[in-house]
């Protein structure tokens, strides 16, 4: 008597849709095009192409900018985050552009291991719209 081999089975790809429906997709779809910016949420899309700029700030995997306001130890503040490339560069534009609105010096703390930027205050509008307005 000869042992048995292994089991046979047989692959079948007709089912898989059935199981291709349950698994969630790879990536966030880009968003779909609206006609007038920013959208009743406040949302804008980044501009065409990258500004040439020592900085990179990358959005959010749901595409929204990573800025976030908060409190720590009953402080405002607000904290920018995933800045790539040479993170003294941005906080000093940012300084200048929050001086351009008549606001004294305002607190810094910058992190260049984990990329993140914060804020002493609640300035996440401003820092938004500038960065809007730099192409991010």
């Amino acid at each position: 008597q000869t042992p048995p081999g292994p089991p046979r089975y047989e692959e079948s790809t007709a089912e898989f849709g059935f199981v291709e429906r349950l698994l969630p997709p790879s990536r966030v779809p880009d968003p779909p095009a609206h006609p007038k910016y920013p959208t009743p949420s406040g949302w804008s899309p980044p501009a065409g192409s990258p500004p040439d700029l020592p900085y990179f700030v990358r959005r959010s995997r749901l595409h929204n900018l990573p800025v976030y306001q908060g409190q720590r130890q009953g402080r405002r503040l607000t904290s920018l985050r995933r800045i790539h490339g040479d993170i003294w560069a941005l906080e000093k534009d940012l300084r200048a552009f929050l001086g351009s609105l008549g606001v004294p010096e305002v607190p810094a703390q910058v992190n260049e291991v984990t990329g993140t930027l914060r804020l002493r205050g609640h300035w996440g509008h401003e820092v938004r719209q500038w960065l809007l307005q730099r192409g991010f």
